[in-house]
């Protein structure tokens, strides 16, 4: 596959051959055995040429494939065109809501290179605005890459979920409380219920004394083991204190993992989940039930195994009720909005996507499924709505629609359309409303509080070390 910015320059590599060789679109698409409209396409690197058609334009044009993929210099005309076309796909000008255009020969030079300064001056003025998070939005970049090449499966935390069950003789299923105690006596652990757990702590590992302390007042909605597990996780990957922000997201994104393979083993739901597929029945709401865990927490691990142990590309998001994206992952090529630097948490979630739909359906104990056209294909998601403390969240897992077929509720009536990665879609009002009301509108924004503090201060990000060293203090046994 060639990617956009190449098929750009390939195209007008094409298009300057076949000039000097005065060449008509006519003539070349003769040579070719192609239309001159599929030419056109070509040159203006809307279609991307396959690599047997590319070895015989290069002959047509007397070069060779090296010449038209990198070795033909381009004139100044046809770079400023690519960089032009370049910045018109990204999200400063879909952000801003301008329409892509036709470069033709009547805009100057002297226009596109305005266009392209105001371009980079924006860009500039969002980079200074961005600067406080942007360690924090790069980290999670970086590391939602990472898990996008490896499938989102990381076989030695699979691996140390298993040894550390087998340790304990856990037989499979769903993971006891009773259970969870053990892997934390065979940890060197003791567990203790405290009231006066710091605010900003989930719970506090006394390494000295071998004590692991949680709040004595679990939520209705909470799950005592995972508070449990996730503390014991940061043990039994050796986790030290980080030092970078980077560093903290990825130990925070292993504990996670680490936890719901323990809750959810590989070894026992993957048989499950290859009959499911097998009956065309996969459903992550029987994830759920039949570990007793949350929603949240069966839909990521689907996204652990389903590529790699059924073949399925997923995607996954959580959206809270303000619209505002949370969490996210997918390898199924579908476009989530994201800023400039790629970053997808922070965005906004299309109006018409399943995970905002959901929250206008009355029915919150079925799940909701949808079908949505996009305009890189037809996509078909599942999704929830679930408390928090920060308000109600969706959380949704979805599949290319191919994929479609070894789902239940593949059946449902749902439709929606979404172009929100491709134009402007929701990202604003219709044209007569903001005209009517933007100058007349004030609101104040609701965003969940892990957005406004992406990158907080000190060796433990977000927690009160104060806190935390004076309650040790306080509970150390004397």
């Amino acid at each position: 596959m060639i990617d956009d910015s190449d098929a750009l320059t390939i195209g007008r590599r094409i298009r300057q051959l076949r000039l000097a060789r005065g060449m008509t679109l006519e003539d070349l698409a003769a040579r070719i055995d192609r239309a001159p409209s599929q030419v056109s396409m070509f040159e203006t690197g809307k279609r991307e040429p396959k690599l047997t058609l590319l070895q015989t334009i290069a002959r047509v044009l007397d070069t060779t494939l090296d010449g038209l993929l990198e070795g033909e210099p381009l004139d100044e005309r046809a770079t400023r065109e690519i960089a032009l076309e370049r910045a018109m796909k990204g999200q400063t000008f879909q952000a801003l809501g301008i329409p892509s255009f036709r470069i033709g020969k009547s805009l100057s030079n002297d226009v596109i290179d305005a266009m392209l300064a105001l371009h980079g001056e924006i860009e500039r003025l969002r980079d200074e605005r961005a600067a406080t998070p942007e360690e924090a939005r790069r980290a999670n970049l970086e590391l939602r890459h990472l898990m996008r090449r490896q499938d989102n499966y990381f076989a030695e935390l699979e691996a140390q979920a298993r040894e550390i069950l087998d340790a304990v003789g856990h037989p499979g299923g769903p993971l006891t409380q009773r259970t969870a105690s053990e892997i934390a006596a065979h940890l060197g652990f003791t567990l203790h219920y405290a009231p006066d757990l710091p605010q900003s702590t989930r719970s506090v590992a006394d390494l000295a004394h071998g004590r692991l302390y949680l709040s004595s007042s679990v939520p209705a909605k909470g799950d005592a083991r995972t508070a449990v597990l996730q503390a014991l996780s940061s043990r039994i990957l050796g986790h030290s204190e980080p030092r970078s922000y980077a560093e903290f997201l990825r130990q925070r994104v292993e504990t996670n993992y680490l936890t719901g393979a323990l809750l959810v083993p590989e070894t026992h739901v993957v048989p499950v989940l290859q009959d499911a597929k097998q009956r065309r029945a996969i459903s992550v709401e029987d994830v759920r039930d039949a570990y007793s865990v949350s929603y949240e927490t069966a839909a990521h691990r689907f996204t652990n195994l389903a590529t790699r142990h059924l073949g399925i590309p997923v995607h996954f998001l959580k959206v809270h009720e303000s619209g505002t994206i949370t969490k996210a992952y997918e390898n199924d090529d579908v476009n989530f909005p994201t800023d400039r630097l790629g970053s997808i948490e922070g965005q906004m979630c299309c109006r018409r996507w399943t995970s905002r739909e959901v929250f206008d359906v009355d029915d919150r104990f079925n799940p909701y499924y949808q079908y949505t056209d996009t305009g890189n294909g037809t996509y078909w998601c599942t999704a929830r709505v679930e408390p928090s403390s920060e308000g109600l969240h969706s959380v949704s897992v979805g599949v290319r629609f191919d994929d479609t077929k070894w789902f239940v509720g593949r059946d449902t009536p749902n439709r929606g359309v979404s172009t929100h990665s491709v134009e402007t879609c929701c990202r604003r009002a219709p044209a007569e409303l903001e005209q009517r009301w933007r100058d007349q509108a004030w609101p104040n924004v609701r965003t969940p509080r892990t957005l406004l503090a992406t990158l907080p201060t000190g060796s433990f990000p977000g927690v009160d070390t104060t806190d935390v060293y004076e309650f040790l203090e306080a509970h150390a046994p004397r």
